[in-house]
């Protein structure tokens, strides 16, 4: 399998419902214990590149979740960055 530049290079790539998708397989596989310690080792690395970029593009969605400001009558006034909202 390996865990070089090419693996990196191809999770950047993927959707983050495609990343997910390729963790849960990789968490599948390792639980089920039938890899071998090699194999298991690259998986192991594979995850935890999946689940940064998982992470990644969940920190980035967040960045880009705003709230809606209202005035006292409850009339929208404008936008603010979400993590004003949830400090």
């Amino acid at each position: 399998m390996g865990t070089g530049p090419d693996i990196a290079s191809s999770i950047t790539a993927l959707s983050f419902e495609e990343a997910l998708k390729e963790l849960e397989a990789v968490v599948r596989r390792l639980e089920s214990g039938e890899a071998p310690l090699d194999e298991s080792i690259d998986l192991y690395a594979k995850g935890d590149a999946l689940r940064a970029h998982c992470q990644a593009r969940l920190d980035s969605a967040q960045a880009r979740i705003e709230a809606i400001v209202a005035d006292r009558d409850g009339k929208p006034q404008g936008l603010r960055p979400f993590d004003e909202t949830h400090g």
